[in-house]
């Protein structure tokens, strides 16, 4: 026997938001596409809300933008503190654009005050589409999780095809070489990537080899 439901069926309200969610997540992409199509070359920057002013990767990224902007590139960062201030900071004191992706969080991210062509995003992947859809190459900084999500997104992307080569380049091979030695050790041993896969990072110690192979790897393919 069949027990009728003496209560109405109540509608999931997440169900009936998500089909205007994608609205939101539409006038993101426009929003951000429109706010960055003419910013010309651009490099992206990446690195940890928690290194602070004065430690060597700050004055390294600050010093890293710097050479970028004088070199003709714009600079993108996540607009946030530590290395993106930095970062924001060497391309605004060399006079280049100086573009922050700001993004809500729950404990509020300020944007920091050298960015001079801000974008707030709502949607992480909408952040991210536009960090590798605008930048000629990747650097990462020192970071944690947040960082490690750009590295693979970026290297991910490479590996399929999905984008063309660019330069990802990871500064500080101290910091970076435990994970370089595990990817060579573990994840090739094991047959879980191709010996050439690893060939899409490279790394620097000094924001001047920064710039020179950028400049190399578009030399190339002139």
């Amino acid at each position: 026997m069949t027990i009728p439901n003496k209560y109405p069926q109540v509608p999931d309200l997440e169900m009936m938001e998500d089909p205007w969610r994608i609205f939101r997540i539409m006038a993101e992409f426009v929003d951000g596409f429109e706010e960055l199509k003419d910013i010309g070359p651009a490099v992206s920057i990446f690195g940890s809300a928690r290194i602070q002013v004065g430690h060597p990767y700050y004055r390294s990224a600050e010093k890293t933008a710097y050479l970028l902007a004088k070199n003709g590139y714009g600079v993108i960062t996540g607009g946030g503190p530590c290395i993106m201030e930095a970062a924001n900071k060497g391309a605004a004191r060399a006079g280049g654009k100086s573009i922050g992706m700001n993004i809500d969080l729950p404990s509020e991210q300020r944007p920091n005050p050298y960015i001079n062509h801000l974008i707030n995003f709502h949607y992480f992947f909408c952040r991210k589409v536009c960090f590798v859809k605008y930048a000629k190459a990747f650097v990462i900084f020192p970071g944690g999780y947040g960082t490690l999500d750009e590295l693979s997104e970026s290297m991910t992307l490479i590996q399929t095809h999905r984008m063309e080569r660019f330069p990802v380049i990871l500064f500080g091979r101290k910091y970076w070489q435990g994970l370089l030695d595990w990817f060579k050790d573990s994840v090739l041993r094991e047959d879980c990537i191709d010996r050439k896969d690893l060939d899409i990072l490279q790394v620097a110690d000094k924001p001047e080899d920064v710039v020179k192979i950028i400049k190399k790897f578009y030399a190339k393919k002139k």
